[in-house]
Formats: structure tokens, C-alpha cells, sequence
């Protein structure tokens, strides 16, 4: 769960700065956030997030 959180929030503030940086339009960050919610809601959403933790766990065990 802290996992999931930590890493929402630092994608929220790396849209945030691309937004600032006008890297990525406002309508481009909606369409990003939009399809990071549809994702999550598909069966490979399950998959994404056990990578991640996955990913996450051999991390932290270096």
C-alpha cells in the first residue's frame, strides 16, 4: 500500500512539473491521468501493480 501511494504521488508531481515546464499540455495530462484510471479498471491493471511491487520489492532488498 505505501508502495502505491509513494509512486502515484511521485507520478503526480512529474505531471505536475511537465505541466509547469509546458512539456505536456493540460489536455495531455488529463488524457494521461484519464488512461491511468481506465488501465487500473482492466484486467491487466492486477498485472501492472504486481509488477511494480514487484519491482519495487527487489529494490528494497539491494
Amino acid at each position: 500500500m505505501a508502495v502505491t501511494i509513494s509512486l502515484v504521488l511521485l507520478a503526480g508531481v512529474v505531471l505536475v512539473l511537465l505541466v509547469h515546464h509546458r512539456k505536456v499540455a493540460v489536455g495531455g495530462a488529463l488524457v494521461a491521468v484519464l488512461f491511468g484510471f481506465l488501465l487500473a479498471s482492466t484486467d491487466a491493471g492486477p498485472d501492472i501493480s504486481d509488477s511494480i511491487q514487484s519491482i519495487a520489492d527487489t529494490i528494497s532488498d539491494r
